[in-house]
């Protein structure tokens, strides 16, 4: 007799409530219901069994509306019934609901998961489908802007159709489902796709242990601003550079790879589960940094796949093939390839990937055997003398007066702020609150981001 698994299923009796196992069976890879067999895989034998394997082929046709072989065995004098149940490329219900075997278990689809199967079904995706109530005055116009930028210098879209209008444009990438937009053109395209769903951003943090995050950043928008401005803030905020010069000219060298971390990120946006709810979550740590999205790996795959030739599947190929039309990406699933190069190129052990909490991790090391990722959650206070974690109010060595303590406390909170209003909020005139700021910028504990009109002050917490 076959082991229990995920394709085999032993019962000591037959019961009615069995039609969500088989209909689980035909919504997944199909299985085998043993009847007359108890759960520790004795042969126990089926009374009925003659009866059972007349009218079992035609109620399960009744019930559920799909064939099934029914077939009679024995076994040290008793009688099995077997079911066999194949596989179906249709969705199939029963009594309203969608069953699906997993694992070992029978899940009952509803809400997000119940919608992917549908879609995955009837041979659609995610961002295939319609996306209802919106329309192109929902769309971004700088989102085009950079489209069409960057689609010209690849050249993978016709001169004329960056030249047409935003709907033509939209209808030549397939984009468009009659004259209804579809779900990748808002995400790709729109002011705010938190709109259509839930969790369509990126969030940055700066961890300077798990449990002490330092600052952080949630970044809205297109798909193409979000690429746009988080690699933006990851170079300019989040990673330190390590100068040199070769020559007159000033290098530049961050700790990890721009070319890896921009193409991990558009992995991540491109195959990210949208369904999920959930952000893009970027980790970043003194040592090593962490790019997480939800979504799992094609069928058949593990991690071990990435770092090897495979074909390019996109969990959303819509949303993909716009990427790819811009520029932004390849078309060969040479991407999680390209990441390990770029890293080995520089120096730098090829990343981790870790298929972690329902979705996938690319963990990117500065050293060979670097796994803090790994390490138990340490809740302990910090050693002060042998581990300090120094507060730039608190320590003594900076000296800081009541105003600079005030300043620091209010830039946590509000980071954009104007001299004006920090000069209104600290009761001091604006010239005073400058030299302050000047004091905190020459202690090392203040960087001014950006243009004095779009830019943010960052503390340097030491």
């Amino acid at each position: 007799m076959k082991k229990e698994s995920q394709h085999i299923e032993w019962k000591s009796i037959w019961k009615d409530e069995y039609y969500k196992l088989i209909c689980g069976f035909a919504n997944a890879d199909g299985g085998t219901i043993f009847i007359g067999v108890d759960d520790n895989g004795q042969t126990v034998g089926v009374e009925n069994a003659k009866k059972l394997l007349e009218d079992l082929p035609n109620k399960i046709r009744d019930v559920l509306g799909i064939i099934t072989k029914v077939n009679l065995s024995s076994k040290d004098e008793k009688q099995v019934i077997e079911i066999i149940i194949e596989p179906y490329t249709t969705p199939i219900s029963y009594r309203g609901h969608y069953y699906f075997r997993s694992g070992s278990t029978i899940q009952d689809l509803k809400g997000p998961s119940l919608e992917k199967f549908l879609l995955e079904k009837t041979g659609k995706k995610w961002d295939g489908a319609v996306a209802t109530d919106f329309s192109l005055k929902d769309l971004s116009p700088s989102a085009f802007e950079i489209f069409r930028e960057k689609a010209g210098l690849s050249k993978r879209v016709p001169v004329q159709d960056l030249n047409n209008s935003d709907e033509l444009l939209l209808k030549s990438l397939g984009l468009l489902k009659g004259s209804e937009l579809k779900r990748a053109a808002v995400i790709a395209f729109g002011k705010n796709p938190e709109q259509l769903i839930t969790g369509a951003y990126v969030k940055i943090g700066f961890f300077q242990t798990h449990t002490n995050l330092l600052y952080q950043d949630e970044i809205y928008g297109s798909l193409f601003h979000q690429v746009e401005k988080t690699m933006e803030l990851l170079l300019t905020k989040y990673m330190k550079a390590h100068i040199s010069y070769e020559g007159l000219t000033r290098v530049e060298t961050f700790n990890f790879p721009e070319s890896a971390l921009r193409e991990a990120l558009l992995n991540a946006l491109i195959h990210k589960d949208y369904s999920s709810g959930n952000p893009i979550q970027i980790s970043v740590y003194e040592d090593w940094l962490m790019i997480y999205n939800n979504g799992e790996l094609p069928p058949g795959w593990s991690t071990e796949t990435l770092k090897i030739k495979h074909t390019s599947e996109p969990a959303n190929p819509d949303i993909a093939r716009s990427f790819f039309r811009a520029g932004y990406i390849e078309a060969w699933g040479r991407g999680t390839i390209n990441i390990g190069e770029y890293c080995v190129q520089a120096g730098l052990p090829p990343p981790v990937f870790e298929g972690k909490w329902g979705g996938l991790a690319v963990i990117f090391i500065k050293q060979q055997g670097l796994t803090p990722w790994l390490d138990t959650l340490d809740l302990q206070p910090k050693d002060p003398i042998k581990d300090p974690i120094k507060d730039p109010i608190k320590d003594p060595i900076n000296f800081l007066s009541n105003n600079e303590n005030q300043i620091i406390e209010i830039l946590r909170e509000k980071p954009d702020i104007t001299i004006p209003e920090l000069s209104m909020l600290l009761e001091i005139n604006e010239r005073n609150t400058r030299k302050n700021l000047n004091k905190l910028k020459s202690k090392n504990l203040l960087l001014r981001m950006g243009s004095r009109k779009t830019g943010y002050w960052m503390l340097i917490e030491k």
